[in-house]
């Protein structure tokens, strides 16, 4: 039974950086038995109602702006499988989670620069899913552990996102790697309430957490949910570990959970 993970997918400039992050990424696949398919939360396809990819042929959406030019010439042809979405739908009837299917929407950045580093040669079907930031998170939660059971056939669920993320607090002149007390703060607070599978905290990390005002903006926490999606995916064993932690400008965190 493959994990479900947390991946943070920091900031674009990952799909032509070589660094500690990218290249234990590359190295994570490595460890893991190769997924029949992947099934990815991401935190850039917003929507009020699960959206649930048939798509045969994913196109790259190149969702950022001001990059290097070389950014917005990368590929990532990643094919569908729309048996396993129709399961997944499947699966989400059966719970009472209502959705819309979705056809023609490519990969967002939240997807494939974490795909490509995983997975370079794009030769494994993905199944995008949205994420609604508009959720209690015991319902986002609900919605991973709908698609549980998957992992026992080798299916490998994603939630693509970044714990502590405030565009408006990066210091991106900071090149030490060192990073802002509030957001180790907030990611301390974070790890022992996963460790401890403390669901009744992390649901209430709006009320709980601390410095969640910075680690967790009013104005986006589309960012941070993906962790609940991924998390609700390993209800059945309820373990999680913490593989990698760093930063980047001060505060931006690039955390990888294992769940289960």
């Amino acid at each position: 039974m493959i994990p479900s993970f947390f991946i943070s997918h920091s900031t674009p400039r990952m799909s032509i950086e070589v660094n500690e992050y990218t290249q234990f990424l590359q190295q994570l696949s490595q460890t893991l038995p190769r997924p029949k398919a992947i099934i990815l939360f991401s935190a850039h396809w917003e929507s009020n109602l699960q959206q649930v990819s048939e798509v045969l042929e994913y196109p790259v959406i190149y969702d950022f702006y001001g990059f290097p030019d070389e950014m917005y010439q990368i590929r990532y042809p990643a094919k569908g499988d729309i048996p396993i979405a129709q399961e997944i739908e499947g699966l989400l009837d059966k719970y009472g989670v209502s959705y819309e299917v979705e056809t023609t929407r490519g990969l967002d950045h939240g997807a494939w620069v974490i795909l490509r580093l995983l997975y370079p040669n794009a030769d494994i079907p993905v199944i995008s899913m949205s994420v609604n930031p508009q959720l209690a998170p015991k319902e986002q939660y609900a919605i991973g552990k709908a698609l549980s059971a998957l992992r026992t056939n080798d299916i490998f669920i994603i939630g693509s996102g970044v714990t502590v993320h405030n565009g408006r607090a990066l210091k991106r002149h900071e090149k030490t790697g060192q990073a802002d007390e509030w957001a180790l703060e907030f990611d301390d607070w974070l790890a022992h309430h996963l460790k401890n599978w403390d669901v009744d905290s992390l649901f209430n990390y709006e009320r709980l957490a601390p410095s969640v005002q910075l680690a967790v903006p009013v104005y986006g926490n589309e960012h941070f949910i993906p962790l609940f999606y991924a998390m609700g995916a390993a209800d059945d064993v309820k373990k999680a570990t913490l593989l990698h932690r760093s930063y980047r400008w001060g505060n931006l965190s690039q955390s990888v959970w294992q769940f289960g």
